[in-house]
């Protein structure tokens, strides 16, 4: 081997070992992070186990159902705050994943190019707004509003329906359901956003090719490719909603008890937390509110292993069909 041969693979080794030695790093790194990452949540699940053991042992499973919360008697249950979080999380995502949907696709469909930057930026900028900016707005324009036009209208319309009883003063389910409609939407939307720009133009070129419609085209084309990305955005809209205290808190009403009707006053998970917690009079009363955050902490963990899987799942079946 001459010399030339010589320094080429003594040179090739000391690449080779370099490259590996980075790789190497990379991976403690990321395995590091990852690790971290799972601690921290362990860590938090402990402190939350053990901040409402005393509550677990107090009343045990029966604290999910038991509807009551008596800090006088120290009886307390998380049944009428599970109904209002289900309740005003499933309504507002109900309301808000056909207008996000709208919002995306104007914005990548239908919208003119001078507005299109600035009302992309108008949404994006609306998931910035703290939540107690949100909830002062709650209580001050939107409860009003809603109390005086809006429930009255819905109850002559649809008052056969329990859901749409008779309308109450301005802090209520209803009120608290729109203001998480107004949270979700820049989520929801602007995720949607992306995947709906993320679709082949080539397939949205073929499809309008063959003559259909441009809502055909967005119907056969642009949703079945997006579809697990929405399902998770939406997923993960439901999780916010989920775990919103602030702006809940201000505008739902504190109320104990299951009530069918939106326009009454309720309480959720996370409402409940952050109104008492700081006043809590007793171990007890503290352990049962950290009893409602694991319930919470535990729906949350849910909410994002679901979005995940069905992403993970869409991709599978995507691509296999290709």
């Amino acid at each position: 081997m001459s010399t030339l041969d010589a320094t080429t693979e003594s040179t090739r080794r000391l690449s080779g070992r370099r490259v590996h030695l980075g790789d190497l790093i990379l991976q403690l790194v990321a395995g590091a992070a990852t690790l971290a990452a799972l601690v921290l949540v362990f860590l938090i699940v402990w402190k939350v186990i053990d901040g409402a053991r005393p509550a677990i042992e107090q009343f045990g499973v029966g604290f999910v159902t038991h509807v009551g919360w008596d800090p006088v008697k120290q009886v307390f249950g998380a049944g009428s705050f599970l109904f209002g979080t289900a309740v005003t999380s499933l309504v507002a995502l109900l309301l808000a994943a056909p207008l996000s949907l709208g919002i995306a696709l104007f914005l990548t469909e239908l919208a003119p190019g001078a507005i299109r930057g600035p009302v992309t930026a108008l949404v994006e900028t609306l998931a910035a707004i703290p939540s107690v900016v949100i909830g002062l707005w709650g209580i001050l324009v939107l409860g009003p509003v809603l109390s005086d036009h809006v429930e009255p209208f819905l109850h002559d319309t649809l008052g056969f329906i329990p859901l749409f009883g008779t309308p109450g003063s301005g802090s209520s389910m209803f009120t608290a359901i729109i203001v998480l409609t107004i949270m979700i939407l820049p989520i929801v939307s602007s995720i949607s956003r992306e995947l709906f720009l993320g679709v082949p133009s080539e397939l949205k070129e073929a499809a309008l090719g063959l003559g259909t419609t441009r809502w055909e085209m967005v119907r056969g084309v642009m949703f079945p490719y997006a579809r697990g990305g929405i399902a998770a955005a939406l997923i993960l809209g439901l999780g916010r909603a989920l775990g919103e205290a602030i702006a809940v808190t201000q505008v739902i009403g504190a109320f104990v008890g299951i009530q069918w009707n939106l326009f009454s006053p309720g309480d959720t998970l996370a409402s409940r937390i952050a109104a008492e917690y700081q006043g809590a009079t007793s171990n007890l009363e503290v352990a049962s509110l950290i009893y409602l955050g694991l319930i919470l902490l535990v729906f949350s963990l849910l909410v994002n292993l679901l979005a995940q899987w069905i992403v993970r799942t869409v991709a599978r079946r995507q691509g296999l069909a290709s």
